[in-house]
């Protein structure tokens, strides 16, 4: 059998539902997109790569998803530091500003530890973020909560408005690596990954 047609069928987007008259009923799906770093939201000197995950460059990116659902979570595995941000933003937000946290758009934790919105210092932790560690982000619409390998920080952050999405920003040669799915660490329990909600498509 010609691989293309092995292809096709290992690709095939139908579903097949038993229906009680005893045959089968194809229902075609509807591929949802993936969650990704939006190449359409980025700073002007951004660099994406790896299939839309990994962020270098100078500057900020936003994902290409908002958060609509209850409790939500996503990652970021430092894989190089110098000067990064993970957190949330609206569309508003000035993606070619680093850092990011200075205007009332942005919610973010910082690379030297500190947590920042609108120009203002809300958190600070007492230990550093290295290289190889993996940050999580939880957001239930209350509360903005950040992890550092699976283990929850002291610096939950409140007051977050609007329609936000999860952020990143580079400077200084930092790479990271978004994950939105396929986590390193289980989410807290009732979060889970970032979806697309069917009345955005």
């Amino acid at each position: 059998e010609p691989t293309e047609n092995k292809m096709a069928a290992c690709f095939c987007c139908f579903r097949c539902c038993w229906t009680s008259g005893g045959g089968f009923n194809h229902v075609p799906l509807k591929e949802l997109p993936t969650v990704q770093l939006d190449t359409g939201h980025m700073g002007t000197d951004v660099v994406i790569v790896k299939s839309c995950r990994r962020i270098c460059g100078t500057g900020a990116a936003l994902a290409n998803a908002p958060i609509v659902q209850n409790k939500a979570y996503f990652e970021i595995k430092v894989q190089s530091t110098g000067i990064w941000g993970v957190g949330l933003a609206t569309r508003k937000s000035n993606l070619n500003g680093v850092p990011l946290g200075m205007d009332k758009d942005s919610w973010v934790m910082r690379s030297d530890g500190t947590v920042f919105h609108d120009g203002e210092m809300v958190h600070k932790l007492t230990s550093y973020v290295e290289e190889g560690d993996v940050i999580g982000v939880s957001y239930d619409h209350l509360e903005m909560n950040f992890y550092r390998n699976g283990t929850q920080l002291p610096c939950t952050v409140t007051g977050v408005r609007g329609t936000v999405f999860p952020v990143f920003y580079v400077d200084e040669s930092a790479i990271l690596d978004t994950q939105f799915s396929q986590f390193y660490h289980s989410p807290p329990e009732g979060f889970e990954g970032i979806m697309f909600e069917q009345s955005l498509l």
